[in-house]
């Protein structure tokens, strides 16, 4: 060992101590009640976090679709520096706008917390920039309030609820694999009301249709072995909404499942493991990276079986910020016992997902 070496190991025993004690990510439980709208606003103590809006909308044109979603991640570095600015905390952001014969046009915003983005522990308040989702109002007044500006595209969107709150699972305790550790909190809100303006081309036009709200925390969802998932969620045609999901391990097959069925009257019923299963009919190759999504699905839950169809082939998102990933997330239009318009997510095709 060289001197200098020798008289600089006692100044970083504290550092190199510090590195080798793991993060304490907090854990999803079965005992935790939510309470809103607390359990809207972030949860900073779990390693990752998502606030999920995809819609169909009927005007400017009918079966177009849109998507914005905010993640936050907690890295596991940086936490013991004394600064507001230090990496502990990351947000990024996806937006897309789904046109039937035309195409995806997407985009993406990345930036630490407190650096250029925010995000509230009491409501839902989360923002990059000038793009932000945010919840105000209590009851039938309540809202979620979207706004992406972008120079392919900008929206501007008011969703109001018709319906309560879905916790998913168990009181919104969501297994995601067969050992109980493997699981997230996880709240949806099918049936928004969606009204507002979008722009394309440098054209501001009115936009109205429906939307589903997801929001999702955990801090470990896929176990080893898994390399994506699977899901969707449905705005039924009859005033209901289906949510379903597989995890997948790399041969394709099956590693956890579940599904939950809302009717119109708000009956709640949900299906277990061996009640799920998703078989593809058709799928899209993408030109970027060779991967093959199964864009066409045949979905069974319990008695149901539905299928779907994508109101256009290529809707991957292949993003760069804060690390290069893709997955295919789209607007579908579903067929079968049931009936209505969905957003179907394929993620670990194209590579493995590593939360």
């Amino acid at each position: 060992m060289r001197r200098r070496d020798f008289l600089l190991t006692p100044l970083l025993l504290p550092a190199l101590a510090m590195a080798r004690d793991a993060v304490r990510y907090a854990a999803a439980s079965r005992a935790t009640r939510l309470a809103f709208p607390r359990d809207h606003g972030a949860h900073p103590e779990f390693r990752t976090e998502w606030w999920y809006v995809t819609g169909a909308l009927d005007l400017p044109e009918r079966d177009m679709g849109f998507q914005l979603t905010f993640f936050r991640s907690r890295p596991g570095r940086a936490e013991t520096l004394d600064s507001p600015i230090a990496a502990s905390q990351i947000l990024f952001a996806h937006a897309a706008v789904t046109r039937p014969g035309a195409g995806l046009l997407h985009a993406e915003r990345a930036a630490r917390a407190n650096l250029g983005a925010g995000f509230s522990a009491t409501d839902c308040d989360v923002h990059i920039g000038a793009w932000r989702m945010q919840r105000s109002g209590a009851g039938p007044q309540q809202s979620l309030h979207l706004a992406v500006h972008d120079a392919a595209f900008a929206f501007e969107l008011l969703l109001q609820p018709t319906q309560a709150l879905l916790l998913q699972g168990d009181g919104g305790w969501s297994q995601k694999g067969p050992r109980p550790a493997l699981a997230s909190h996880y709240v949806s809100w099918p049936q928004l009301q969606v009204s507002g303006s979008l722009t394309l081309d440098g054209r501001r036009q009115a936009a109205t249709g429906r939307a589903w709200f997801d929001h999702e925390w955990s801090s470990e969802v896929l176990g080893p072995g898994s390399v994506g998932w699977d899901w969707i969620g449905i705005n039924l045609s009859d005033g209901g909404a289906l949510m379903a999901f597989r995890i997948r391990d790399s041969t394709g097959a099956s590693v956890y499942a579940h599904a939950a069925l809302r009717a119109a009257d708000g009956r709640l019923t949900q299906f277990g493991a061996h009640d799920v299963s998703f078989t593809p009919l058709g799928r899209w190759t993408s030109p970027r990276n060779g991967a093959s999504y199964p864009v066409r699905m045949e979905i069974r839950c319990g008695p149901h079986t539905i299928r779907t169809a994508p109101v256009h082939d290529d809707q991957e998102i292949a993003t760069r910020r804060p690390l290069p990933i893709s997955y295919w997330e789209g607007l579908v239009i579903i067929e079968g016992t049931l009936s209505g318009r969905g957003y179907l997510e394929l993620t670990g095709y194209a590579n493995s997902m590593n939360l």
